[in-house]
């Protein structure tokens, strides 16, 4: 048994998240731990939500609350759609915690004894008309990279370059569109990231099993241009971890607070010192070298936008305290997802968010296409034709109605009661060889992180039941050989409950049912193949379960089509 840490890019408070959010951490994040857990091996995976900086304090100015309010209510709002997605975290927790605020403002100490934190005086953007200064997320402009319209002062969405406000072109206020901005002075701490640069390129160098998508970024942020600059980490606002240590301001730094993407990261080691104080566990043996965390492998799941944070910003903060933290072995970046021809955006309100696709179709409708289409190789897009083909033809047509025609044709000829003990003849024994390498083919594909590959190798699986139960023709068998019509009943229904072993990571609903409705709760992953084949004996007693699937009919596709082609307001 091996130890796994998991951990997905923390979504921000501000709002109900949308599927491409969804698909680009969490959700691809979920798949890999509810698959190791089946396995056998130790896994924590750990979420939670991103509640300081601009976007929480903008958020809670639109919806009239004070902001440590709307993000506990936020908070409860998200955990609770996660678990309606299925989403078996840990532990779900807040970048507000008192853990992170503690351990924030020790990695600030930590790196200042290491001579990684310099006071930088500089001029930044001050409203005149809202009477404060302008940081980051509280100004946007054109982005002079691409020349995106929308950039925000911290990061172009559209190409991922990180920026200062004072980099953008036209830049407005957020707060109230004014555009009458000035220049003014103010101190804050900058993290010395190119004092890290060459510890920071061998680290990446060294992953040779990352995917492109992550190195690329990383090695983008190192070299191009000017290279790795260093980051402020401090802010003027109200709302975050105040810039202290040992309980007194940092001198000259009263009244700011870390940046948010200073202490968002660090949420997750917190996050995991959150879910020991709630269950008595060792939240060291997951994070300390010096603690049993060396024999730990740590994944990161995340959309291609957070990759800069995630192999640069806070490897920084963790190599350069000096002190012995876990750092990341695996980084799972993922490219975009647009809609109907555009961007999801949860600013803007554009797309299917999380809670509406829940008050359409159950969870498993959207797991399943979500993952089976997921962005690894180039940004992927969803339109309703493609989302009704896959539901009809993948879940309905192959795993659904395999399960459907087998209980019903034993129940009617049969009864509910496994009605022989599997007994391999030719046919079954061919099967049985496809199977075992169509298996090893979706082991692989679920070990390497290969998302769609190993959707394709699962919906390969499934097939082959259909192709042996048309093969078999038991319907057509039992007219004039009983016994062998048992026979193949047997094993096909022994074969559904491999499906739902084996399918659980992904549809994880869908699998409980079949579970449930076979009367079983041996969840066991078939490495005996052989002996995982005959798991359910002769007499074992189940159920006709109702339709897994149900299928999408052209109206209900154009009718969703029409009420989310527009902004959500």
């Amino acid at each position: 048994m091996a130890r796994h840490l998991i951990t997905s890019a923390i979504p921000y408070i501000n709002g109900i998240k949308h599927l491409g959010n969804l698909v680009g951490s969490q959700l691809p994040a979920d798949l890999y731990a509810r698959y190791l857990r089946g396995r056998g091996h130790e896994v924590m995976f750990i979420c939670a939500t991103d509640e300081h900086g601009t976007p929480a304090e903008l958020a809670a100015a639109k919806a009239g609350k004070p902001v440590a309010d709307y993000c506990a209510e936020m908070h409860d709002v998200q955990a609770a759609i996660a678990g309606g997605f299925r989403l078996s975290f840990d532990h779900f927790g807040r970048s507000s915690s008192p853990q992170n605020r503690a351990l924030t403002q020790h990695f600030a100490k930590a790196l200042a004894d290491q001579g990684l934190i310099r006071e930088v005086t500089e001029k930044q953007m001050y409203s005149v008309t809202d009477g404060r200064f302008l940081p980051d997320r509280y100004i946007e402009g054109t982005c002079p990279n691409c020349g995106f319209e929308s950039a925000r002062g911290d990061q172009c969405d559209n190409c991922t370059k990180q920026l200062d406000p004072v980099d953008l072109i036209n830049p407005r206020s957020v707060i109230s569109g004014s555009t009458d901005l000035e220049m003014r002075e103010t101190k804050h701490l900058f993290l010395r990231q190119s004092a890290m640069k060459d510890k920071l390129a061998a680290w990446i160098d060294s992953k040779t099993d990352w995917p492109v998508l992550s190195t690329s970024i990383a090695k983008k942020w190192l070299f191009d241009g000017e290279g790795l600059q260093d980051r402020g980490i401090t802010r003027d606002l109200s709302w975050g971890v105040p810039a202290q240590f040992d309980g007194a301001p940092w001198a000259g730094m009263e009244g700011k607070v870390f940046y948010v993407w200073f202490d968002a990261p660090i949420e997750y080691i917190a996050g995991t010192q959150e879910w020991a104080e709630k269950t008595g566990g060792d939240w060291a043996r997951w994070w300390r070298l010096d603690q049993g965390a060396e024999d730990v492998t740590y994944t990161q799941f995340m959309g291609k936008d957070n990759v800069p944070f995630h192999t640069l910003s806070f490897p920084s903060t963790i190599l350069g305290s000096a002190e012995p933290w876990k750092l990341v072995d695996y980084i799972k970046s993922f490219n975009y997802l647009n809609y109907d021809g555009g961007q999801f955006s949860t600013s803007r309100g554009r797309g299917v968010f999380m809670d509406q696709a829940l008050g359409i179709l159950p969870s498993d409708y959207w797991r399943w296409w979500l993952l089976s289409h997921a962005p690894e190789s180039a940004d992927a897009e969803f339109t309703w034709e493609n989302f009704q083909a896959s539901v009809n033809k993948d879940l309905a047509d192959v795993l659904g109605n395999l399960v459907s025609r087998v209980t019903k044709f034993c129940n009617s000829k049969f009864g509910t009661e496994m009605p022989a003990t599997v007994v391999l003849t030719e046919r079954e024994t061919a099967l049985m060889a496809q199977f075992r390498d169509g298996l090893a083919a979706y082991e692989k594909a679920m070990d390497e992180i290969h998302v769609r590959r190993a959707a394709e190798e699962l919906r390969a699986l499934w097939v082959l039941g259909n192709e042996y139960l048309q093969a078999a023709a038991p319907w057509s068998v039992v007219k004039t050989d009983e016994a062998a019509a048992r026979g193949i009943i047997a094993f096909a229904l022994n074969l559904i409950r491999l499906y739902a072993v084996l399918s659980r990571p992904f549809i994880p609903d869908a699998a409980q049912a079949i579970m449930t409705a076979l009367n079983c709760d041996d969840w066991t992953w078939p490495e005996d193949l052989d002996a995982a084949i005959r798991s359910l004996p002769e007499g074992h007693a189940f159920a006709v379960p109702e339709n897994l699937f149900r299928k999408i009919t052209d109206e209900e596709r154009e009718d969703w089509a029409k009420r989310f082609a527009g902004r959500r307001e």
